[in-house]
């Protein structure tokens, strides 16, 4: 009969199959999460991914001026806003904003030894109108009147120089008492700074003077 026969399952047999088949199912439970395999990448290297890679600097100016050109056919800009954008530079580089000025003009330091300058009438100020007067008269064919200009304007040459030297001395010694914590290299040249200041004519002068002829330096 059937029920004398030996069973044919066996029981270890089945437990065995049953744990290989649990490793090999994926767990259905929603609180389990499976692994990605890799680590989870940064915020940078994922940017860095996105964005692509860095562009080397410029090594020439002919490079430079290559990629500004690439630059503008990416990102057109009509000619009215490049002029609108240069017209707002200039107006603020003359009205002295250090962001907008040249790296010889700017901090404090050069902002208080351009003060110094436009408060005070300086002979120094005659210099190009000196020039001019010295080719003109270059052209007058009278050898007297030539003779004549040019020991005025030696003599001028001469005052000027001596003023520009005295006042760059004074300059220097004003600004390291008015900047002491300064460091040496941004005071240094103020007074050559000052010289080639007060030579430019006044209605030229870039940045435009904050001070007239007289007026005190501010605090």
């Amino acid at each position: 009969m059937r029920f004398l026969r030996r069973s044919t399952t066996d029981p270890a047999a089945d437990d065995s199959a049953a744990e290989a088949a649990a490793v090999d199912s994926p767990v259905t439970s929603k609180s389990y999460t499976p692994g990605k395999g890799k680590a989870t990448p940064k915020r940078r290297e994922a940017e860095g991914r996105k964005r692509g890679p860095v562009a080397a600097p410029p090594t020439s100016m002919r490079e430079a001026m290559k990629r500004n050109k690439e630059l503008r056919k990416a990102n057109p800009v009509s000619k009215e806003d490049r002029k609108e954008a240069a017209r707002q530079r200039r107006e603020r580089m003359m009205s002295g904003d250090d962001k907008y000025l040249p790296p010889r003009d700017k901090g404090p330091v050069k902002a208080y030894v351009r003060d110094l300058v436009d408060s005070r009438r300086n002979i120094l100020g005659l210099f190009m109108p000196l020039a001019i007067l010295v080719f003109l008269a270059l052209l007058v064919p009278a050898p007297a009147v030539q003779q004549y200009i040019t020991l005025v304007c030696m003599a001028m040459l001469l005052v000027m120089a001596i003023e520009g030297f005295v006042n760059g001395r004074k300059i220097s010694k004003l600004v390291k008492e008015r900047f002491p914590k300064e460091p040496a290299t941004a005071t240094r040249g103020v007074g050559w700074y000052a010289f080639v200041r007060a030579s430019q004519i006044r209605k030229l002068r870039v940045p435009k003077p904050r001070l007239k002829a007289g007026d005190p330096i501010p605090n």
